[in-house]
């Protein structure tokens, strides 16, 4: 049994971690932060978890997260790159479920993120946890960054092809949409119901803070510079991320064997049949990604479909995962669920 604190639990990736939580039997839950709501009942904002967490949120300045042994930020970007280090200092292992610590270049990272990385010391160590790639390294992580939303399906997706080295790496090309949960949990004019319903846009064309980290992991890959276009999508849904990726073949495969050997052992990850169509639907409140493999006229190009539910594997989700393989349980504790429908 493990105690565990989370930082920021009053978005949507917190209460996700507090529902994930609330029923994993190695986990006592010993501090929920929030400075607004510092005093409050959990279950009083997120009556969902009534009977669940009968906890108070806690000022971060008082509440007792050095006597974890894991941390989670569920944070803004920007703020666990402040208070990670005195964590880690007293043996607390740490998972941020933002962006601080994701992307190794720093000066790349300070140009996206527009702010000063406040322990450039700490990206180094950082462990992606992306766990179909890194689990071995995931396994003695002091410090997790947990990967992006997109980031996770667009990587899952693109995965076994640029591994194999038999599709185009400098013509990458990830066509992706978003639920609006996506945005988090606040006050926008783009995510209020009269913007968003019955409304579908691109955004971020010309370039999305999620770029340079999918880049950097599809370069990990495939062992050099790729090239990727990426253009995120706001969808009329809660949750929800479909990626649609297009990828030029250099050498003939059998692509959809290729997919389903990579994954044969991964536990979240589902190859469907030749010829399938997930949809968000059917992963959605689950850890799972489904992908399908698309040749379509048997022309070079293949297209690649990916769905996550943007708030588990696309956050809180994979870092219950990380979590299980850092403290040696079992990678599905916690996380064998079954997808809502409708």
């Amino acid at each position: 049994m493990i105690k565990v604190g989370i930082v920021g639990g009053t978005g949507y990736t917190g209460v996700e971690l507090l529902r994930l939580l609330a029923l994993h039997p190695e986990v006592t839950i010993t501090a929920i932060t929030s400075r607004a709501e510092a005093g409050s009942a959990v279950a009083d904002m997120f009556p969902s978890l009534r009977g669940h967490i009968n906890l108070c949120f806690s000022d971060p300045a008082t509440a007792p997260l050095q006597d974890c042994d894991l941390v989670f930020f569920a944070t803004p970007n920007g703020v666990a790159m402040k208070q990670a280090g005195e964590l880690l200092e007293v043996g607390v292992r740490v998972i941020d479920l933002a962006a601080d610590f994701r992307i190794k270049d720093v000066a790349e990272w300070e140009k996206w993120y527009g702010m000063s990385h406040a322990s450039p010391e700490l990206v180094e160590e950082a462990v992606y946890g992306l766990p179909e790639v890194n689990r071995q390294a995931i396994r003695q992580a002091r410090l997790v960054a947990n990967p992006g939303c997109y980031p996770t399906a667009v990587q899952l997706g693109f995965l076994p092809l640029l591994e194999a080295g038999c599709v185009a790496s400098d013509q990458l090309i990830a066509d992706s949409k978003s639920g609006v949960s996506g945005a988090g949990r606040k006050a926008e004019t783009h995510i209020l119901f009269a913007e968003s319903s019955d409304n579908f846009k691109a955004y971020g064309v010309a370039g999305h803070r999620h770029l340079p980290e999918i880049r950097q992991g599809l370069t990990t890959m495939a062992g050099a510079s790729v090239g990727l276009t990426f253009v995120p999508h706001l969808t009329p849904m809660i949750r929800g991320i479909h990626a649609t990726l297009y990828a030029t073949i250099t050498r003939e495969e059998d692509f959809q064997s290729l997919y389903e050997r990579r994954y044969a052992t991964e536990p979240f990850v589902d190859v469907m049949p030749a010829q399938s169509h997930p949809d968000t639907r059917s992963v959605r409140a689950s850890n799972i990604c489904r992908i399908a493999v698309h040749r379509p006229q048997g022309r070079n190009v293949l297209v690649i479909l990916s769905v996550i539910d943007n708030l588990v594997k696309g956050a809180a989700g994979q870092a219950v995962q990380n979590m299980n393989l850092m403290f040696g349980f079992d990678e599905c504790l916690g996380l064998s669920l079954v997808p809502v429908l409708p």
